[in-house]
């Protein structure tokens, strides 16, 4: 199974940027993120950039994970609220998938990035790269139910987590569109041979409005 990585060199330059934004002031910065079940998935910045999140199956570090589950690799947030998201089928229907929010390093290990984990449920076969043979065997205590919405086979919702429920960033606005049914269609992204992910080309740009 493939793994993330950063260069030494952009994880510094990554961690410089990052704390630009920790300690410039003024309103939050907004972020896009949308991901589905195939694993296209982007980050868009308050300037108008497109990231591809990568993906790939892995284990999951987190409470009762399982051993291959989609992740999508945010691309470096700084502190990311753990926590688990659950996607209920219209108003007092069933939970059948599971959006997870491991922050960096977690399971003890350092090299692990801060990852979004989509588990998605096989009640129609293993068709998508998502489906697992149940959601994780223990949810994290931080959990939320969301309702999805849309027409069966374009089943989507929409999250925008306030502080200390799962997939918050501190400092930013982040709206996420969690794509249980359908594709996310996926941009060219804009600036991905920089290594300045979404996150850090929102504090380069923050510094140069401040100038």
């Amino acid at each position: 199974m493939q793994n993330f990585k950063l260069s030494k060199s952009s994880a510094v330059g990554l961690i410089l940027a990052i704390s630009l934004v920790c300690f410039l002031p003024g309103p939050a910065a907004a972020v896009l993120i949308t991901v589905d079940e195939s694993g296209a998935g982007t980050l868009v910045n308050d300037s108008g950039e497109t990231f591809t999140l990568p993906s790939a199956l892995q284990p999951d570090p987190g409470p009762g994970g399982l051993s291959s589950v989609l992740t999508y690799d945010m691309l470096g947030p700084p502190a990311l609220t753990a926590g688990d998201v659950l996607l209920q089928e219209g108003p007092g229907g069933p939970v059948l998938d599971v959006v997870r929010f491991n922050p960096a390093g977690t399971g003890g290990n350092p090299s692990y990035p801060a990852s979004l984990l989509f588990y998605s449920d096989n009640v129609d076969g293993f068709d998508s790269r998502a489906d697992t043979p149940s959601p994780p065997t223990t949810l994290y205590p931080n959990n939320v139910t969301i309702l999805e919405s849309g027409a069966e086979g374009n089943n989507r919702a929409v999250y925008t987590p306030l502080s200390g429920q799962p997939g918050f960033v501190s400092g930013f606005v982040v709206t996420y569109t969690l794509i249980s049914d359908g594709s996310n269609s996926v941009p060219e992204p804009t600036a991905l041979a920089l290594l300045a992910t979404g996150w850090a080309a929102i504090g380069a740009l923050k510094v140069f409005r401040r100038r």
